[in-house]
């Protein structure tokens, strides 16, 4: 059994951490079933948000009752302190506990720190002072952001995209945590259901021992995967590296990691799998990707308004509705029978 610790926090866990955003998905019912068989096959920590919907209230429901023997990161979108005391109360009120082991700024567009006139860092350092909240952390998807946390010498841990599509800039600001003394939590593992060898993505995260990756999961047979490199972790041999290598060939350069960031849509189009439909034809079973539902919300695209809100808010910087065009382009070519993803 692989184990890794998240810095100086102290907290060490098996390298299998739970992604909660995708059991907002299913039903309370499901979600409780599926959070405690992690939790009875050796997961111990679950991460989510207060914006992830419902999210929050299911892992409440699932650990009712045992909560100090799980550990549960989630985070925080507020903009001001006011928000920040909102927001606590209801994420505490959701999980049915009086702690949070690491509370989390939601992907801030800067680096929140005292003096800076938002309050939001006072306000964290208030509640670890109450007990609220046991660890400071924070999420994010700009590299700047990240690098400045860790300078700051603020934050006991950082989560950030890793895998294995990862840039050497990226691989570096793991190595600048473990310097540091900061945990590492690894999200986006599965770069949003484009990576479909999990064996693959668990081999390379385990290659950093103080990366933790957290799997996103909403399907037992999903979860059970992960389950079994408890006991059986892969490690990476010549065939797993030559299928990264393959992959890494094949989305290099600008493609949408799925991240959501620049929704909503003024023209409600779903541009976080919109544009990226090309990739998810030719990564995961085709058919799902060409139901009458998804066709629909393709013909979205057409209504694109080329405001440039999406582009603006893109964190890598991507010319998102030229994403779209190109995306709904392929998209057409294959529904006419011009184009083969098999």
């Amino acid at each position: 059994m692989e184990m890794v610790t998240l810095g100086k926090t102290g907290i060490t866990v098996n390298k299998n951490g739970f992604g909660a955003l995708p059991i907002q998905r299913i039903s309370t019912e499901d979600a409780v079933k599926l959070a405690r068989k992690a939790y009875a096959a050796g997961i111990t920590f679950f991460d989510t948000a207060r914006f992830y919907t419902d999210s929050e209230e299911k892992l409440g429901e699932a650990f009712e009752g045992m909560r100090e023997k799980v550990y549960i990161a989630t985070k925080t979108a507020a903009a001001n302190a006011d928000e920040f005391w909102e927001q606590l109360g209801i994420s505490l009120q959701n999980l049915k506990t009086d702690y949070i082991d690491i509370y989390q700024f939601h992907n801030p567009s800067f680096c929140p720190k005292p003096g800076d006139g938002t309050g939001l860092y006072e306000a964290m350092l208030e509640a670890r002072a109450q007990g609220k909240i046991r660890h400071i952390g924070i999420t994010n998807h700009r590299l700047a952001v990240a690098e400045e946390a860790i300078a700051s010498g603020l934050y006991e841990t950082l989560q950030f995209p890793f895998c294995y599509l990862a840039s050497e800039k990226d691989i570096a600001l793991a190595e600048k945590c473990k310097e540091a003394g900061m945990g590492f939590i690894a999200m986006k593992a599965l770069s949003g259901g484009l990576i479909t060898n999990s064996a693959a993505a668990y081999a390379f995260e385990a290659q950093y021992d103080n990366v933790l990756p957290i799997w996103g999961v909403q399907k037992e047979k999903e979860l059970e995967e992960f389950i079994s490199y408890i006991d059986n972790p892969p490690a990476m041999t010549e065939e797993l590296a030559a299928l990264i290598a393959q992959d890494r060939a094949e989305l290099s350069g600008d493609f949408c990691r799925g991240c959501g960031y620049c929704m909503p849509c003024p023209a409600g189009i779903e541009i976080n799998n919109c544009a990226r439909m090309s990739l998810l034809l030719r990564r995961s079973p085709s058919e799902l990707q060409l139901t009458p539902e998804v066709q629909e919300k393709m013909k979205k695209i057409e209504n694109c308004l080329h405001c440039n809100w999406c582009r603006s808010k893109c964190p890598y910087g991507l010319d998102t509705p030229a994403l779209l065009e190109k995306n709904y382009e392929d998209y057409k070519k294959v529904l006419a029978g011009e184009v083969s993803v098999k």
